[in-house]
């Protein structure tokens, strides 16, 4: 049986907890991807930037880092770290409202680790058309 849970290190809010997961098992129903287990952690800009140097050397702030922990040809096992003062900044920079960016980059998370891609400009580009098929497919719901 999946299981997909939601960790706060960093306060936040996050409503439709049950309808949310339910939409991620979904993803990864269409995408072909056995999904076993998923965390999404929410924490802030400096536990991100800590982890971010230590397990990627990169020196810089993100929204978010995702770890594949499965094994080869084993169904999904991952870590999703989410810095919420990061997506807050977005969501600011953007014009939109938290609560939907804050759902955009929980499924970046999850699409990434079906795959997906965001290093070149057509990645990012089929990852940008993903997260908004996802997002449409949640708030209409």
């Amino acid at each position: 049986m999946q299981k997909i849970y939601f960790f706060f290190q960093h306060p936040t809010t996050l409503r439709n907890r049950g309808n949310l997961k339910a939409c991620i098992a979904h993803l990864f129903e269409v995408e072909k991807q056995p999904l076993e287990s998923l965390n999404f952690v929410f924490t802030n800009d400096e536990e991100l930037l800590t982890i971010n140097q230590q397990y990627l050397k990169h020196d810089y702030y993100t929204d978010i880092i995702t770890f594949d922990l499965a094994a080869k040809g084993q169904p999904t096992q991952g870590d999703v770290y989410i810095s919420v003062e990061r997506v807050k900044d977005n969501a600011r920079q953007l014009g939109i409202s938290f609560y939907k960016e804050l759902h955009r980059v929980i499924f970046h998370g999850a699409l990434h680790l079906c795959g997906y891609g965001d290093k070149t400009a057509k990645e990012e580009k089929k990852m940008r058309e993903m997260e908004n098929k996802y997002l449409d497919l949640y708030f209409t719901k």
